[in-house]
């Protein structure tokens, strides 16, 4: 099948009716797209089961605090649209890399992977610095 006759949206319409929804989402109820703060509350709800105290006397999860909210039900629900429309359209298979990036940086074992986890780990901490 060709890239170009797929049947899916132009990614430029897409990614400018995306602009549009985040400028509507932020003058309409005052909160913005985003997914760093949402994995920090994962994690702090995940700690929770394990160490409650620990999360109690945090001053970091005080702030930011591990609980379900709407940002981390946005990502259940972009995570869960993104597969149906994969699964829609015949497009679903489990690959760990396209093909087109493991031909051009090679497998992801070993020290790819463990690179690969670092630099999302790096990544995300960026994030929160910034106030992501």
């Amino acid at each position: 099948m060709n890239a170009h006759d797929d049947g899916g949206w132009n990614p430029y319409f897409a990614g400018a009716l995306t602009g549009v929804l985040i400028v509507f989402s932020a003058l309409l109820t005052g909160n913005y797209f985003g997914a760093s703060s949402s994995f920090v509350r994962a994690a702090g709800i995940i700690e929770k089961v394990f160490d409650p105290a620990r999360v109690a006397g945090s001053s970091y999860f005080g702030r930011y605090l591990p609980h379900l909210d709407w940002q981390v039900l946005f990502l259940v629900g972009v995570t869960a649209g993104a597969l149906a429309s994969a699964v829609r359209s015949r497009e679903f298979s489990w690959q760990g890399m396209p093909g087109m990036w493991e031909t051009r940086f090679g497998p992801r074992r070993g020290p790819r992977a463990a690179a690969s986890f670092a630099g999302g780990v790096v990544m995300l901490f960026g994030a929160r610095i910034a106030g992501g």
